[in-house]
């Protein structure tokens, strides 16, 4: 199993990275999932994920985007895995498992981070999951 520590980590490379690994057979959890970034200006992003979420129909219908970090951090995922609803995109979605914070399961083991250069420009998850 590979764990890999979200904090400052930008959303879509983590999400490639870990897309490909589990598309190999790789068990992976991310921690820390509320303080991975968005890199981007605040006000776009806010207002293109607002349009997503605030959508006007019906409340049986889609799209439903959640408010969870962890939640939004696997969806993100599961866009970049090959056809997530059936065969080999179905089974390495099961094996990605996000958590906020680090859960004492994991604590004392290897975590692995993501290096990335932090740009001038950019948000966290839990900012636009309130």
């Amino acid at each position: 199993m590979k764990i890999y520590d979200g904090k400052g980590a930008v959303l879509g490379r983590l999400a490639s990275k870990v897309a490909k690994e589990a598309l190999q057979g790789e068990e992976i959890a991310i921690l820390n999932c509320e303080e991975i970034i968005i890199t981007g200006g605040k006000v776009a992003i806010k207002k293109a994920y607002l349009r997503k979420r605030d959508m006007i129909g019906h409340s049986q219908k889609g799209p439903k985007h959640a408010r969870v970090t962890e939640k939004m951090v696997k969806r993100v995922i599961r866009g970049m895995l090959p056809n997530f609803r059936w065969g080999r995109g179905r089974e390495a979605f099961k094996r990605i498992k996000c958590y906020v914070g680090i859960p004492r399961e994991f604590e004392g083991k290897k975590i692995e981070a993501i290096k990335t250069q932090k740009k001038n420009k950019f948000s966290k998850v839990k900012d636009f999951a309130r």
